[in-house]
This record gives C-alpha cells, sequence and structure tokens, in this order.
C-alpha cells in the first residue's frame, strides 16, 4: 500500500520585513520551489555578522541571565562563559539580525523568547550530547525559531482574549513562514527546520502537519520554547507560570508522549542548584504547583 505524503501548503502568504512577498497563499512548499527561493536569497549577497555583536543582544542576553529562574539555570558563570563562548561562533546574516531588532521595537517578548530558547538550547545539547561535536555544531542553529512571527500581525500577537479561528490559523502559519523566510535567506538548513517543526510534538499531536518529532536537535528547542513561553508574562495570561508548575506541566507533557523525556530531565535538572546529572534526575510523581487561572492560550473561538 503507497502512504502519500503529506503537503506543506501555505494557508497564508510570506512576506518580508521589507514587505516583500515570497510566497502567495496556496502556494506548496515543494523541493524546486524552495531551491529557487534560496538561489533568489543568494542574489541578495547579504554580509554575516557576529550574533554576539549585533546591536545590545549580548547585553541583553546577560541581562536575562540574571533574573529568576535563569540565574539559577546558567548557574554557576564557568556554564554561561561556556555558552557564550559557543555563541561568539554564531554568524547571521543581516535580515535575520534585523528581525530580531525589529521583534525588540515592537514585540519585547518575542525578542528575549528567541535569544532565551536559543541559549537554553545550546545549554541542554551540552548537557545531553557535550562529546557529539557535530550535534553540538548543529547546536548553532540561530535564535530564529520565531522568526516567522514577522508574517503575524501584531494584534494578533499581542492579543490578551482568546483568539478566533481565523486568528490562530495566522498565529499557526508562523511555523511554515518562518521555515520559508530561512530558506530564502539562507541560514542554516538545521535552523529552517527548527523554525518549521518547533511546534511538532513526538506523538504526532502538534502542527504544521502533526508528524511524530524524532531529531534530537529540534525536540531540544521545542522544550526549551514551551519552558520559557511558560515562564514569561503573556497577553493571553494574566501571570506566568512559576518555576515548579512551568516543570510540572512539561513532565506531564512528556508523560503524554508530547516531549522527549531526556530533554526533559535536563531542563529539571539544570534548575536544581545541585546540578545532577540528568540521567540521575527522576521526575517527581507529585504535582504540587499551581498553574495560573486566567489562561486563555490554546483557546480558540468560532469566527
Amino acid at each position: 500500500m503507497t502512504v502519500e505524503r503529506r503537503k506543506y501548503v501555505l494557508q497564508h502568504p510570506v512576506y518580508t520585513l521589507e514587505g516583500k512577498e515570497l510566497l502567495p497563499a496556496g502556494a506548496e512548499l515543494t523541493e524546486k520551489i524552495l531551491k529557487g527561493l534560496s538561489k533568489q536569497g543568494k542574489t541578495n549577497g547579504n554580509r554575516m555578522v557576529r550574533l554576539l555583536e549585533y546591536g545590545t543582544i549580548r547585553r541583553d542576553l546577560l541581562d536575562s541571565f540574571s533574573h529568576p529562574p535563569y540565574d539559577v539555570i546558567f548557574s554557576p558563570p564557568e556554564r554561561t562563559a561556556a555558552i557564550l563562548e559557543i555563541m561568539t561562533n554564531v554568524r547571521l546574516m543581516i535580515p535575520v539580525l534585523e528581525c530580531l531588532e525589529y521583534f525588540k521595537q515592537e514585540d519585547f517578548y518575542t525578542y528575549r523568547h528567541m535569544l532565551l530558547v536559543f541559549a537554553l538550547s545550546i545549554l541542554l545539547g551540552l548537557e545531553l550530547r557535550k562529546d557529539d561535536l557535530d550535534f553540538m555544531n548543529g547546536a548553532l542553529v540561530s535564535p530564529a525559531h520565531d522568526f516567522g512571527k514577522i508574517c503575524v500581525p501584531s494584534e494578533v500577537l499581542k492579543k490578551n482574549h482568546p483568539l478566533k479561528r481565523t486568528e490562530w490559523q495566522i498565529l499557526e502559519h508562523h511555523t511554515l513562514a518562518g521555515y520559508v523566510l530561512l530558506k530564502y535567506y539562507n541560514d542554516r538548513p538545521l535552523s529552517a527546520m527548527v523554525a518549521r517543526d518547533h511546534h511538532e510534538r513526538r506523538n504526532g499531536s502538534g502542527y504544521p502537519l502533526g508528524i511524530s518529532l524524532n531529531d534530537p536537535m529540534v525536540e531540544i528547542v521545542v522544550v526549551c520554547d514551551i519552558f520559557d513561553a511558560l515562564m514569561s508574562p503573556r497577553p493571553y495570561r494574566p501571570n506566568n507560570y512559576d518555576n515548579r508548575s512551568a516543570l510540572e506541566e512539561i513532565c506531564e507533557q512528556a508523560k503524554r508522549g508530547e516531549l522527549s523525556l531526556d530533554v526533559v530531565k535536563a531542563l529539571v535538572a539544570c534548575n536544581r542548584k545541585s546540578k545532577p546529572h540528568y540521567t540521575q534526575c527522576a521526575l517527581s510523581k507529585e504535582t504540587r504547583g499551581t498553574p495560573p487561572a486566567g489562561n486563555n492560550y490554546g483557546i480558540v473561538v468560532e469566527d
């Protein structure tokens, strides 16, 4: 029996930050189209710049590391130094860096979130695969997993009430939009894949395609993305999760088969001051945290 290949089809157009349409709604993301985009992007001659030398990124990262829970996660100082050393080698195309600057001005949460998910992903990569040089080179993807949110209107990103179904579909569009944009800008292939797949889940319950996620690097980014989103103030939630409640929620998702158990254990280990090895970190069977009330995330109302 032949299994039909599921297709990546855009539900909305993809635009650059300057407003140039790269692909219209309805476009299927075939290999031919993506290669054409990549070739088109190369003609722009965008130069590459070191991430930590652009704007205030280095300073903003260090400031974020100083606040709970990241002051514990990124301790002791040698751990922060190791992450910054890895980041020093990261060079990005100017348009990718301009996207970060755009969010810094228009939606500071997304700016900070992209940087922290990147840093936390490197940290968990070091915990899980420290001696795997090929894997750690893959960790140098870039803080661009949410790059496609430049195609999502600010009023949708910042809405503090449940999203309408059409608004939720626009929000989901950021995964494929980021994939297209990073292909166009010729960022690292893994970076584009992370942008596309960071809302997929191991048990196939995610989006955009509902595939069964099994890429180690993407799975690390997925866990880091969820954790920082839970720990941060968001328009759709009056209060952020406390650290215990956030970790318990992530552990429950791992138990349901949505997330990698090893990655979740590594995250829990990094949250403990004693810094046990993740293999020695057992997940608690108790749930003593209290999720915040009034959380509208994932609640969709009909138009």
